[in-house]
């Protein structure tokens, strides 16, 4: 009986607009939609400017993003892990929404952060996204932080802030030695993220896009899908699945 290969999944937005989060990049993407959105994600923006504070705060209130839930592709990808198949998520996404579908948690990497936790800048605090929202609900236009009343951020990592380096170390580890990398949801444009399905194939994986549009790496892939995702990787994994020992894949 042989071993039974590590997946590595690499999500982007485009794994989560079934669940209502929009993407940034696509054709529909926000920052195409509305350029001027970026300064509300950008670190040198949002610290020195209150009014772009005030109206990222009311953005996220509007949203609504924490009340997204999983997906058809969020469940498939936890339906692998409990199938037997060694699993490993990395993911552009901030959402929550791999956990939120029953994917173990220690096994996601979030790149980018979490949307659903923000972080004093000032003492580096941290508290529930859900309670700096109900502040902004009942008044509070830019909430400070309660320990020492300095900004309060999300635990995102905005435009100009550093991927953490740990983080981003465990991703580069885990490309190196899975067997398959699926990327997925992802345009595989923003670095060092996208960067993660070239180290992959470099080290003798199985490198399958599912994407809607074409990526800076699909030539380099094994298997391009342009399917659409809700549908697509279900069926893509549960073919993993059903070769988990190693048959057929």
């Amino acid at each position: 009986m042989t071993s039974k290969p590590l997946v590595a999944i690499l999500s982007g937005a485009g794994i989560s607009t079934d669940s209502g989060i929009p993407d940034y990049r696509g054709p529909n993407g926000l920052w195409r939609r509305d350029p001027e959105a970026e300064k509300l994600v950008t670190y040198e923006y949002y610290m020195g400017d209150p009014e772009i504070r005030r109206r990222s705060w009311r953005m996220r209130r509007e949203t609504g993003a924490l009340r997204a839930r999983p997906n058809a592709a969020h469940r498939a990808v936890a339906e692998l892990e409990r199938s037997g198949v060694p699993v490993r998520v990395i993911t552009q996404n901030v959402d929550g929404l791999h956990q939120l579908a029953g994917f173990s948690a220690r096994k996601v990497l979030e790149l980018h952060g979490t949307a659903r936790s923000c972080v004093c800048t000032g003492c580096h605090a941290r508290m529930p996204m859900e309670d700096a929202l109900a502040r902004v609900e009942a008044g509070e236009d830019d909430p400070p932080c309660l320990e020492c009343g300095g900004i309060l951020k999300p635990a995102t990592v905005m435009f100009g802030e550093r991927l953490d380096p740990v983080v981003l170390g465990e991703a580069a580890a885990i490309s190196k030695a899975c067997q398959v990398f699926v990327a997925v949801g992802s345009s595989l444009q923003v670095q060092p993220a996208a960067g993660l399905a070239g180290v992959a194939a470099d080290h003798g994986a199985r490198l399958v896009v599912v994407n809607a549009e074409p990526t800076p790496y699909d030539e380099l892939a094994d298997e391009v899908v342009r399917e659409p995702i809700g549908t697509a990787l279900p069926e893509l994994l549960r073919g993993l699945g059903a070769g988990r020992d190693g048959e057929g894949d």
